[in-house]
């Protein structure tokens, strides 16, 4: 269910009776080849309770496209998509269903969208460093650099030298964005079947890369180092990833020596520790310490999108010299490196960096108060502590199923990420992550109508099956 409601994406935020919008999206899936012929579909009543819509909606549905030959019902076993259509499509390579990234991938359609966070506007500083990125161009360049173009390498090396990380050029691969770094790792690093040890909730994105890469995904409470250190001793999987600091989704920061007894775990445990810093710079309180401090083995993934601009795909492993070669020829495959113009303007950001950074914590700060406020005036019966830091508040329902209520706000015009797409240990089933990076007008609008649709939401919407997971 969750994944077929991932592959509908915003099936409802169009204009038209609800069951012509589910029956048009359902009929793009099938004749894809998303939904290949044999394919087993929800019965109408979990598909129903799983979209928060009436049964109805689901029954004419399946009707219209049963009538037009695309779908079968065979008696005893529920609806399938009918033969003879398209060819099974492997999943790993039809993509993802992921609900955040659909909602990057439908085109503009006028829904507020709070499922993915960055900033809308790139600051004038992004615009005067390609101006100066530009009149640096012209000298003997072939332009390919796998690797990353040297003076950013070099930029990044002397920034992380300068937090207490020694650091050379060789230990920096620069990638396009931390999405591209986060793929190159889990080529290098793991293989099908592989146990891989993450924070449960986590990041999405990781979570569709590791799926892709045939993985066995572990998980340890989000937040908690010496839980995750534990389970690193006890385990020892093939991988770990890990956020300490300003942890996506939920914001939190790991104590300094909770981030140094779970470095040193992993590297006493020999287990390869991703640690994802793309949001320590966007702590509240000040920029966190890089945990590399307490073990430089282990391997760090940053970027510039969620401090400067999304549009700066611009990001950065940090690792042995001998890792970031690896990575370097897996990448010289597909890209043979990123845009030269992108990172001259990426090192010359990097020179007045803390400004741009020390600008945009305190905006974000202000947008988190004004979300915070408008949700405990409009509906005060959710619950959410207030984040110490990033783009998201981690938002908990009273009552009902995440998912469902997600549906419900998208026909209400607004995208919130359901929190069950981001837990690998299958909880978050009642949280929701709502980004806080809009203008206030517009957290406004978007806080009215969640208020609206958390009261057209059903008042006891069908309770959601709950699958076994493994848990460490």
């Amino acid at each position: 269910m969750d994944d077929l409601a991932g592959r509908l994406g915003r099936w409802s935020a169009g204009r038209g009776p609800l069951h012509l919008l589910l029956a048009c999206r359902l009929r793009e899936l099938v004749d894809e080849g998303r939904l290949p012929a044999g394919t087993p579909l929800p019965p109408d009543r979990v598909l129903a309770a799983g979209l928060a819509v009436g049964r109805t909606t689901v029954v004419a549905a399946y009707g219209l496209l049963r009538e037009e030959g695309r779908l079968v019902r065979r008696r005893g076993s529920g609806t399938w998509v009918a033969p003879g259509g398209h060819p099974a499509v492997d999943a790993a390579r039809d993509g993802t269903a992921n609900p955040m990234f659909v909602n990057l991938l439908e085109p503009p359609d006028g829904v507020l969208q709070l499922a993915c966070a960055g900033p809308l506007w790139a600051p004038p500083e992004y615009v005067e460093a390609h101006r100066r990125a530009l009149d640096r161009l012209g000298g003997p360049d072939l332009g390919y650099h796998p690797l990353g173009q040297p003076e950013l390498r070099a930029a990044l090396a002397a920034r992380y030298t300068a937090m207490g990380v020694p650091t050379t050029p060789a230990h920096v691969l620069v990638t396009t964005g931390a999405q591209q770094a986060l793929a190159l790792l889990a080529r290098a690093l793991v293989a099908p079947g592989d146990e891989v040890l993450v924070e449960a909730p986590t990041y999405p994105g990781a979570l569709d890369l590791l799926r892709e890469a045939a993985a066995v995904v572990r998980h340890s409470p989000a937040g908690d180092g010496a839980a995750f250190a534990d389970a690193l001793a006890r385990h020892r999987p093939a991988l770990a990833y890990v956020m300490p600091a300003v942890q996506n989704p939920v914001g939190t920061t790991m104590p300094a020596l909770e981030r140094r007894r779970l470095a040193r775990a992993a590297v006493e445990a020999g287990v390869p520790l991703i640690v994802d810093d793309v949001l320590a710079e966007l702590a509240f309180a000040g920029p966190v310490e890089a945990t590399a401090a307490h073990a430089p083995e282990v391997i760090t993934v940053g970027s510039l999108s969620k401090v400067v601009w999304g549009g700066l795909r611009t990001g950065w492993v940090r690792a042995r010299p001998a890792l970031v070669e690896r990575l370097a020829r897996f990448r010289a495959v597909h890209d043979l490196g990123g845009s030269v113009l992108d990172q001259l303007a990426a090192a010359e950001l990097l020179t007045g960096f803390d400004a741009v950074r020390d600008r945009r914590v305190a905006l974000l700060r202000e947008r988190h108060d004004h979300l915070a406020a408008g949700l405990r005036g409009e509906l005060p019966d959710w619950a959410f502590d207030p984040a110490p830091g990033g783009q998201t508040l981690w938002v908990r329902l009273p009552r009902g199923d995440a998912a469902s209520y997600a549906q419900v706000a998208l026909r209400h015009g607004v995208a919130v990420l359901p929190g069950g797409s981001l837990d690998p240990s299958g909880g978050s089933g009642d949280r929701l992550r709502i980004a806080f990076t809009a203008d206030p007008a517009v957290l406004d609008d978007a806080v009215a109508k969640l208020a609206a649709a958390w009261r057209a939401h059903a008042a006891e919407p069908a309770v959601r099956p709950v699958l076994p997971v493994m848990a460490v």
